[in-house]
């Protein structure tokens, strides 16, 4: 069992890895899954120009399909992603089309069901004009004015998205997927999966990472697969166009992560049962089912209108240039029960909240400080790009971590969160409401922190930066790491200021 590949990677140009290739096929059951056919039968698939430039010239397919099935008026849709050849990365050319039959919910003989390769010509959806030779896992979700939009994987850096307002047989242009404020999505070569809800609104699972630092390395096809942790979801509004319906989606969230950052959370599923909500998502080991909390996700939904400040977990409230700083969490503390002194994750974490103006920007000037004269505790300060860098030490440790460049321009008022999140070790930064992605600067706009870091305790009495042109206008801290979606609600609850 073998199939003609690139030499190299493959030695003599042959790949033993076949299970992406031969017909595309179905079994049926009539007793809701107790029992299946004995016969499998294939599904039709027209061929298109990716095929004939194959090895094989389109003799034998390459494909692959972990898209879901959807229905549109009376036709089911099946997804198939068509390859055009096996190298590096595995898939070297990838495509998606769909599969339509328009009489398989009612035709009982599995003989007599039509099928119709979409979408209509030579080629599928791939990516925009100047884009790589990936795209490939179309997710698929209908909109209420019955378009369909579909959102799929590359190796440019950014999520692809098309939008069809004839059932499939044509589609918009293809485009890299942004969020509401116009900004490019980041995401690598990873499953990023869309869901309609029962509310109307939808839900999109990605990696916020990625940008131009994948597209430019030397090899974007396989160094693209990686960090798959942590999972990230935005919620989804419709929009009305003059062209039709159009996707409008949110900041980003931390939905799961795992304590190793070298484990891959991919090929997730959502469930509605009832009030309740789970993800499904596998790490090529172990399937896993994570309940995801309501009120989380109505946060997330409610992240478009949300206009309120944030009381729960507040601990300072100030607009003073000093304060007196009450305890803040332990990120790490030694397990209670345990004879030998082991320790355990809290996962807690504290969150910044600030209005600022710098109407003279200085690099080194500490904007908050609550550091001993060992160095223990934490700054906020100033650096040559205008940056903000957060230092945190636990008088054992230091870590790091800077917000994006430039991301507080002067001679404005700005507001700045800043999460601390000891669960996946994450420190992010939310701008003007805007979450900081690294953009073209970096491939993470969030960063990882010392995972042994213990707390961020020290001096009780709070510096907060009041000079001439530079000045903390109003400061909120939190005992716990806020949503993305809660600082933008204090956000706009106090914009305008």
């Amino acid at each position: 069992r073998e199939a003609r590949a690139d030499n190299p990677p493959y030695k003599d140009g042959i790949c033993r890895r076949v299970d992406s290739l031969g017909y595309y096929v179905f079994k049926y059951s009539d007793d809701y899954g107790r029992t299946w056919s004995e016969k499998r039968y294939p599904i039709p698939v027209r061929e298109m120009e990716i095929d004939r430039n194959n090895p094989y010239g389109g003799k034998v397919r390459y494909f692959w399909n972990v898209g879901k099935p959807f229905v549109l008026e009376d036709s089911a849709l099946v997804p198939l992603h068509k390859v055009g050849g096996l190298g590096y990365g595995f898939f070297t050319k990838s495509e998606g089309v769909l599969l339509k039959s328009p009489n398989i919910l009612t035709e009982p003989n599995p003989e007599k069901i039509e099928w119709e390769t979409l979408p209509d010509g030579d080629i599928g959806l791939r990516t925009p004009q100047g884009g790589g030779p990936i795209s490939e896992e179309q997710s698929f979700a209908v909109l209420s004015d019955g378009s369909i939009y579909c959102v799929y994987r590359c190796i440019d850096g950014h999520p692809v998205c098309s939008y069809s307002r004839d059932g499939g047989h044509t589609w918009s242009p293809p485009e890299y997927q942004c969020y509401a404020d116009g900004r490019r999505m980041k995401h690598p070569r990873a499953a990023n999966f869309i869901w309609k809800c029962s509310n109307g609104k939808y839900l999109y699972w990605f990696h916020n990472h990625g940008g131009r630092f994948i597209r430019e390395h030397s090899r974007p096809e396989t160094n693209a697969y990686n960090d798959r942790n942590p999972a990230w979801l935005c919620a989804g509004i419709e929009k009305e166009t003059p062209n039709g319906r159009v996707m409008v989606w949110s900041q980003p969230e931390i939905a799961l992560y795992d304590p190793d950052p070298f484990i891959r959370m991919s090929y997730p599923d959502f469930i509605e049962d009832g009030s309740r909500y789970f993800l499904t998502e596998t790490q090529k080991d172990v399937a896993r089912v994570h309940e995801i909390p309501g009120e989380f996700l109505n946060k997330l939904w409610g992240q478009f209108d949300s206009n309120q400040v944030i009381q729960s977990g507040l601990i300072l409230e100030t607009t003073s240039d000093r304060a007196l700083l009450p305890n803040l969490p332990e990120f790490v503390k030694r397990a209670s029960g345990i004879l030998d002194g082991r320790s355990e994750q809290t996962n807690a974490g504290v969150t910044l909240d600030l209005w600022v103006r710098m109407d003279k920007w200085d690099k080194g000037i500490p904007l908050l400080d609550n550091r001993t004269e060992t160095g223990k505790g934490f700054a906020l300060i100033t650096t040559e790009d205008q940056s903000l860098e957060l230092v945190m030490n636990d008088g054992r440790a230091e870590s790091r971590w800077r917000s994006d460049p430039n991301c507080l321009p002067t001679g404005s008022t700005h507001h700045l969160g800043v999460v601390i999140d000891s669960g996946p070790d994450i420190v992010s930064f939310i701008v003007d409401g805007r979450f900081q992605d690294g953009g073209d600067f970096r491939q993470f706009g969030w960063g990882r922190f010392n995972p042994n870091l213990r707390d961020i305790n020290g001096d009780k009495n709070l510096q907060i930066l009041s000079s001439e042109n530079q000045k903390v206008l109003s400061l909120r801290i939190y005992n716990r790491p806020l949503m993305t979606s809660e600082i933008i609600s204090n956000y706009r609850a106090t914009n305008g200021r």
